[in-house]
């Protein structure tokens, strides 16, 4: 007895159908894609006498499930529906997941929210929470979203003109479109305006200390001499760093606090500094200022201006939030209602800007859309939808607890969205040839464009008998399935029984037509290619590498930007066909 069919007795019968049940109640519940883990942890805890032949049983358990992932959503469905009823019944039907209450939002005549990058470089998936939270959540109360450039820093964080543009294509993307755009360095002299007041009041001060020295007082909780400063004199210095009396790093402006908070990050924050303007030019403004905000100033002021009344940012702005507290109590406004969110990391994405950076400038990535990066340029170029990446921010939502996702809770998102849209076509990664003796005579097969929307059309395959032999294009994966005497179906097509596997070619004789009877066998399915047919294809991959191989036929007429599913392989993003063949991004299984 085989090592397959050894397995498959220990499973027979009504063990059997009991897999095949768990693995279709699976697949529904995860958007038409069975686990093979959670089948085989469900199987163990409804049998538990069947643990001690674990080892026996789990390559069945995969095999059925890879037969059941080969089925629509629509077929998972209607076999459960036809053979356990009950167990479809007890489904529960998920209802789209909706974000809480905005806190104190009936205090406000119109919420407004806003998306505050600094252009210093492309939005990557970390962006997507504070983008989509605030976004949905000025469009749920019929409120106002703004769009903010904070780009006060032309020296550390270096903004580049193209960058604004690409945060502009990166929300109309994902289709958050903003109300209202605002740009820091276009807003300087209210800064200013508002520097002068703080100074004038007593409530802020031009401190000229080496940095080092002010750390040590103000570590011991004392105050630093240009402190308690009269107002006239610090309004002197504060014109010596406009008109450049003062150079970079000898005065900043500070706003006063309680020198003896607990918290000494909060004691006397930095709020303007002076930035040498001939060695770091603005993009945008040039050389015109030499005295810039820092984030917390020009932030807050601005918050309060342009009338925010939410704040929904990550918990790492906790401490900002007392900082510009201290700012609010000068000029007697209230602040707005804050939501710090937790940490969102995505296991094996790069989130960091800086790193993402520092790779492009080593030429580690090809561009900002390399499909190793997590930006919204590469997720778009690999066919991941803006409306996966929304309904995965949803769903974390804005509690305050740090949140450890994977790609997977994104590809399901997506899986759910492009698989009633996807048509499927046959890509055969790097062909191996498969002969089949005893073909007894020329087939056409007609296969659905997609298996539950037949109206959208068919692709048909002439497969040729000559001399009663059949010759394919198959996929070098799969030739570890094949074992002598074994018999496996060719979709939509026959089924086979293996003679021979040699490298570069498989050697079969013609066994039936029959899919059913390749059903009851339990006959692997694989895709093919007629032999003298097919476009080259390459597909490249998350990690950067490029899948080759041929795409049926029907693929010559696909358009960049389509979204096909090459069966058995995975979704793809159509970039370009012409001439030289087919290049497409893949997005996931």
């Amino acid at each position: 007895m085989t090592k397959e069919k050894w397995g498959q007795a220990v499973v027979a019968g009504k063990d059997k159908e009991l897999i095949r049940k768990l693995a279709l109640l699976n697949a529904i519940a995860y958007d038409g894609k069975a686990h093979f883990q959670p089948v085989l942890g469900k199987l163990l805890t409804k049998k538990p006498s069947l643990k001690t032949r674990v080892k026996r049983i789990a390559p069945v358990v995969a095999e059925i499930v890879e037969a059941i992932n080969l089925l629509s959503m629509k077929a998972q469905k209607d076999e459960v529906k036809a053979r356990w009823p009950e167990a479809l019944a007890k489904e529960p039907v998920k209802a789209e997941k909706k974000l809480p209450p905005l806190l104190n939002a009936e205090k406000y005549a119109q919420v407004v929210t806003r998306f505050s990058p600094n252009p210093d470089c492309v939005l990557h998936l970390g962006s997507a929470r504070a983008i989509i939270l605030c976004h949905e959540y000025a469009k749920m109360y019929n409120g106002l979203f703004y769009l903010r450039f904070e780009d006060t820093d032309p020296r550390l964080k270096r903004t580049q003109l193209s960058f604004y543009d690409l945060i502009q294509a990166d929300l109309e993307w994902l289709d958050c479109k903003w109300d209202a755009e605002f740009i820091q360095s276009d807003r300087i002299p209210i800064y200013y305006e508002h520097a002068e007041k703080l100074i004038g009041d007593g409530n802020a001060y031009v401190c000229t200390c080496k940095t080092s020295d002010f750390r040590k007082v103000v570590l011991v909780e004392h105050a630093c001499p240009c402190r308690d400063l009269p107002p006239h004199q610090q309004l002197s210095r504060w014109r010596k760093m406009l008109d450049g009396t003062f150079g970079e790093g000898e005065a900043v402006v500070r706003i006063k606090t309680n020198l003896n908070h607990p918290n000494p990050a909060l004691r006397e924050w930095p709020a303007l500094r002076i930035i040498d303007p001939e060695k770091h030019p603005h993009p945008r403004v040039g050389s015109k200022y030499r005295v810039w905000p820092l984030y917390n100033f020009a932030c807050g002021i601005d918050d309060h201006l342009l009338g925010v009344t939410h704040i929904i940012r990550g918990k790492e702005h906790l401490t900002n939030r007392k900082r510009q507290e201290f700012m609010y109590r000068y000029f007697g406004w209230e602040y707005p209602e804050a939501i710090h969110y937790g940490r969102l990391k995505i296991t094996g994405a790069t989130l960091s800007k800086s790193k993402i950076i520092q790779g492009m400038r080593d030429r580690m990535f090809t561009g900002w859309d390399d499909p190793r990066l997590a930006t919204f340029i590469a997720l778009r170029k690999r066919g991941i939808t803006p409306e996966a990446i929304r309904r995965l921010i949803i769903d974390v939502g804005p509690k305050p607890v740090d949140v450890v996702l994977s790609w997977d809770n994104l590809y399901a998102h997506n899986r759910k969205i492009i698989d009633p849209l996807a048509n499927r076509y046959f890509f055969v990664q790097d062909p191996r040839k498969i002969v089949v003796k005893n073909a007894p005579h020329d087939l056409t097969a007609k296969i659905p464009l997609h298996p539950d929307a037949p109206k959208r059309g068919y692709r048909q395959f002439q497969v040729k008998s000559l001399k009663k032999e059949a010759s394919l294009w198959i996929s070098s994966f799969d030739m570890n399935i094949f074992e002598r005497r074994k018999i496996v179906r060719l979709m939509s097509l026959f089924n086979v029984q293996i003679e021979n596997v040699a490298k570069e070619v498989v050697e079969a004789i013609y066994y039936s037509e029959s899919h059913e009877e390749a059903r009851k066998l339990e006959a692997p399915l694989i895709h093919w290619i007629p032999t003298g047919t097919g476009i080259g294809c390459s597909v490249v991959m998350p990690d950067a590498a490029i899948t080759r191989g041929l795409a049926e036929d029907g693929c010559r007429k696909l358009e960049t930007n389509d979204i096909v599913q090459f069966e058995r392989f995975g979704f793809a993003r159509v970039e370009t066909v012409d001439s030289r063949g087919l290049k497409a991004y893949y997005a996931h299984r």
